[in-house]
This record gives structure tokens, sequence and C-alpha cells, in this order.
């Protein structure tokens, strides 16, 4: 049977330890840090863009967060969850890679789906300078070696 005021007096209770601001913080860093690639990949009108790429960031920080409290102390089990991410993030990336006679288009999309993982997943363990630095690298390799691809190959579109 449902009881409004024991589940009023649990949330009132829980309130004490309810504190998203460092959260928000944390998910808000990890979606701007995607925005580059995003827009890169937006602008170069790929199949993942503007919004697939902070949402993988915000996912990948949220997953950390919201484990926190069950990995507590053990990095064994933070390894487990980052596993399933890596894991995660390959096989979304595998998606966006698609064979056309006798190319392959969507690698650099999907590489660039996994490294906005990552950048997610460091912000998620507190890492900012590696998330930070991920996302650089992410953006000019995906700006700057454009100009190093001859104009007839598309295998890494």
């Amino acid at each position: 049977m449902f009881d409004a005021q024991s589940m009023i007096d649990q949330i009132v209770a829980s309130s004490a330890s309810f504190n998203m601001l460092p959260h928000l913080g944390a998910l808000l860093v990890a979606y701007i840090l995607a925005l580059p690639i995003g827009w890169d990949r937006e602008k170069s009108e790929r199949s993942a863009g503007l919004r697939t790429f902070p949402l993988v960031a915000i996912a990948s920080c949220g997953f950390i967060q919201a484990t926190e409290s069950l990995v507590l102390g053990s990095p064994e089990a933070t390894a487990r969850i980052v596993e399933g991410l890596i894991t995660g993030m390959g096989f979304i990336g595998g998606g966006a890679i698609l064979v056309v006679k006798s190319s392959v288009r969507g690698t650099a999309t999907a590489a660039s789906l996994w490294a906005t993982g990552a950048i997610g997943t460091a912000v998620g363990l507190g890492a900012y300078d590696i998330a930070l630095v991920l996302s650089i690298m992410t953006f000019l390799t995906l700006r700057i070696m454009t100009n190093f691809k001859p104009e007839d190959d598309d295998t890494t579109k």
C-alpha cells in the first residue's frame, strides 16, 4: 500500500545528503567539453553531431557519478564501471561505422564518440585536466588532420 507520509518522511530525511550542485557542475563541464567536438561533426554533416556528443559525455559522467556511493573505496569496482563504459562506447562507435562498396565510412566519428565517452568518464572521476586535454586533442585532430586527408579518400568520415 502506498503511504504518502512515509515517502515524504524518507525524502526529507535523505535531503540532508541530497546535494545536486557538485554533480550538476561536473555534468555541465562534461557537456561543455563535448560541445566543440559535436559542433565539428555537425558542421561536417556527419551522422552524429551537436546533440549526440554532449549526451555521450554527460551519460558517461553520470554513470561514474551515479555509482560513486557503490564503489567508494574500491578501485576494482570503479575499474569495472569504467570497463563497462569503454565497452559500451565501442558498441556505440561500431554503429557509426558503415561499409559502402569498397570504402569504410564513420571511423573518425566512431573514434570521436569513444574519445567523448572518455571525456565524460574523466570528468566523472574528477580528472578535469585529462578531460580538457582529451577535448582539445580530439577537436584539433578532427579540424587539423582533415587538411592532410586526400580529397578522394572518404574512408575516415
